[in-house]
């Protein structure tokens, strides 16, 4: 994590995210708010940094960061969870279509349940190159890729579709993209995570079946989106 003061431009922040640990939480302990994700990308070392501009805490209370969640019933007794944090990109895309979703296949642990394009980050990929190769193996769109606007973190414990009991921590991160000349979607890595895409209309999204962390962060993102959406 990079934090950098808007008007002067000085880095006011500059540590790694813990596993589990949510950004907010972690500037809040510096002192500092995040005011807006800026960019990410690989340093001359070849670690992912995501930069944010922010601002001095004060006296305001702190960022309300979502806890740790579990699988229901999971019994712990003698199992120590494999931890696991995995970094992806992902892409809100639209078009005169709409919105582009994938929806997940039965290898993941949501089949059935629709999330943005995009994936895992491979060792020394840029996130802005994964998100590209994501979309394209996902959709077979070609997308022009805008800022990046969100960044999420969620942490929880439970069993992978692999059958292992997860510490798992997932940061996303989401970039806004257009796609000029949207075509019918269509799966080209298949059997894979991607089971089926779709355009969907803007004024139609909630609709969608998405995962609960799609769901909460979708509302945020659609809002922020500049100037009129061209929707089906």
């Amino acid at each position: 994590m990079l934090g950098v003061d808007e008007a002067g431009g000085a880095v006011l922040l500059d540590r790694p995210l813990g596993h589990g640990e949510h950004p907010d939480a972690a500037a809040y302990g510096a002192g500092l708010l995040l005011t807006r994700p800026v960019d990410a990308r690989r340093d001359d070392d070849g670690e992912l940094v995501v930069r944010w501009i922010v601002r001095p805490a004060g006296d305001e209370a702190a960022p309300d960061v979502p806890p740790r969640g579990h699988d229901p019933g999971l019994d712990l007794t003698g199992i120590e969870p494999e931890l696991r944090q995995r970094v992806a990109a992902y892409a809100l895309v639209r078009s005169a279509r709409g919105l582009l979703a994938t929806e997940f296949s039965a290898r993941t642990a949501s089949p059935g349940r629709w999330g943005l394009p995009g994936g895992g980050i491979e060792d020394g990929e840029e996130p802005a190159d994964a998100v590209l190769r994501e979309t394209a193996e996902e959709t077979n769109q070609r997308i022009v890729l805008g800022a990046l606007a969100a960044v999420q973190s969620s942490h929880w414990i439970g069993r992978s579709p692999r059958g292992v009991v997860q510490d798992f921590h997932a940061v996303r991160l989401v970039y806004r993209a257009d796609c000029p000349a949207p075509t019918r979607p269509r799966v080209l890595d298949v059997d894979g995570t991607t089971a089926s895409a779709r355009w969907v209309g803007l004024t139609r999204w909630r609709r969608v079946a998405w995962t609960v962390g799609w769901r909460t962060l979708l509302p945020e993102l659609i809002a922020g989106q500049d100037g009129p959406a061209q929707v089906g």
